[in-house]
């Protein structure tokens, strides 16, 4: 994987589409908090349909996980599982 840049901000948006059901969506001041965030504390159907933005470039919920599992990522993973 190419540098990521951990430190920058990051807007994630994250639920499940279904009848009468919106996205969410929030903003954090680091992508380290928002990757956490996304893999430790939403609910797998939440995941599913996760996009995370940070500078410009967008990566769904697969890009998501492989950087919560990347050797780069700079905190302690709190999912035993991942």
């Amino acid at each position: 994987m190419t540098h990521f840049d951990y430190a920058a901000s990051a807007e994630l948006f994250f639920g499940a589409p279904a009848r009468n059901r919106k996205m969410s969506y929030r903003r954090f001041d680091t992508a380290v908090d928002a990757i956490a965030f996304a893999i430790e504390e939403l609910d797998p159907a939440s995941l599913n349909f996760a996009t995370l933005e940070v500078n410009e470039v967008r990566f769904d919920r697969h890009a998501i996980r492989r950087l919560y599992e990347s050797a780069e990522y700079p905190r302690t993973r709190e999912k035993a599982d991942a």
